[in-house]
C-alpha cells in the first residue's frame, strides 16, 4: 500500500528563522580569521540540495568586506526515504581546492551524524586551513555518530520536518516555515 505524507504543524517560523540566521551569520563572520593583509577570505561548502535555502540566506547576511566563495557538494544518505539508509553516497564534489583555505560547510539538518561525519572527514583529509560547520537544525535525540557542530540554528525534537529546504520525497522544499510531516496508509 502506497504511503502518503500530508503537512503537519509549524515547529519554527520563518521569521525566527530569519533572526538566526543573521545571528549565525554575525558570529560565523566575527569568527573568520583575517590573513596576513587583513582580508578574510571564506569558502562556504553548501551541501545539496537542501541547504541551498539557509545557504542563500546565511551569505547574504555576511558583511560586504568578507571575500565569500561558494561551491557545492551533494551527498546523499536518504534516497526517497523519511529515515538514513546508512549508506552515503556522493554525487557531486567540489570545485574548488579548499587546501589551505578557511571553510564552512553549511548543511540543512544533522540527524544520525553518519553522513555529516562521513563528509567532514573527507574534507578535512583536503587539508583546510580551517574547517567549521554551520547547520540550520539538529536532531540530536537521533545521534549515532557524534559531529562537530559550530553554529546550529535549531535544535529540533525527533520529528521529521520539510520546509526551508528541507523535503519529503522532494514535496515541501519552497516553504518558509519548518513544519512538521505525518503519514497516513
Amino acid at each position: 500500500m502506497e504511503q502518503r505524507y500530508r503537512l503537519g504543524d509549524v515547529l519554527i517560523s520563518r521569521g525566527e528563522i530569519a533572526k538566526k540566521t543573521a545571528e549565525l551569520a554575525a558570529k560565523v563572520a566575527a569568527d573568520t580569521p583575517q590573513d596576513a593583509d587583513g582580508n578574510r577570505e571564506l569558502i562556504v561548502v553548501g551541501i545539496l540540495t537542501g541547504a541551498v535555502f539557509f545557504l542563500t540566506d546565511l551569505v547574504r547576511e555576511l558583511p560586504e568586506d568578507m571575500d565569500v566563495r561558494v561551491d557545492f557538494m551533494s551527498v546523499s544518505s536518504y534516497g526517497n526515504e523519511t529515515k538514513s539508509s546508512g549508506v552515503v553516497r556522493i554525487f557531486h564534489d567540489l570545485k574548488t581546492n579548499i587546501e589551505g583555505r578557511n571553510v564552512l560547510v553549511v548543511e540543512d539538518i544533522v540527524d544520525t551524524g553518519r553522513t555529516f561525519a562521513y563528509l567532514l572527514e573527507l574534507l578535512q583529509s583536503r587539508n583546510p586551513a580551517s574547517l567549521r560547520t554551520c547547520v540550520l537544525l539538529d536532531k540530536s535525540a537521533r545521534r549515532e555518530t557524534e559531529v562537530r557542530v559550530d553554529y546550529c540554528g535549531f535544535n529540533i525534537p525527533d520529528a521529521f520536518v520539510v520546509g526551508c529546504g528541507l523535503d519529503c520525497a522532494g514535496m515541501w522544499r519552497h516553504l518558509k516555515d519548518i513544519r512538521t510531516v505525518r503519514t497516513q496508509s
